[in-house]
């Protein structure tokens, strides 16, 4: 990932920011520039909620090369309290993680770009 698309990407990596349109209120995360609802291009700053429940989920045995040191992990749909659907990593997890099985949004490191570059942080699940 570029530097300049990691800059770009804090609102949502880091606050879990999203947009919402000024038309029809549907929620967009991550943001796009034009709401396919409705067309319109006016969009105001939402913060999601950091709690949902687990709508699906699978476990990585063979990942990325950048993750390989992770293997094997789990990858879930998290459908957030507002209803708005994210995927991301579930961690910290004992025994079997179950559909349905409420989880909590929390601040993480996801990879470090080489040995002088840059540390990529942002959201990962865990069970509550």
């Amino acid at each position: 990932m570029s530097e300049a698309r990691y800059w770009r990407e804090i609102p949502q990596r880091y606050r879990l920011e999203a947009k919402q349109c000024a038309g029809c209120g549907k929620v967009f995360f991550p943001p796009r520039p034009v709401c396919s609802a409705c067309h319109d291009r006016e969009f105001t700053d939402i913060i999601l909620p950091d709690e949902g429940e687990i709508l699906s989920y699978t476990i990585i045995h063979v990942s990325p090369s950048q993750f390989t040191l992770e293997s094997p992990y789990a990858m879930g749909i998290i459908k957030l309290m507002d209803g708005v659907c994210i995927t991301t990593q579930i961690v910290d997890y004992t025994g079997e993680l179950k559909i349905g099985q409420r989880v909590k949004i929390v601040f993480r490191k996801i990879r470090e770009e080489g040995k002088s570059g840059i540390k990529c942080y942002g959201y990962k699940c865990v069970p509550i």
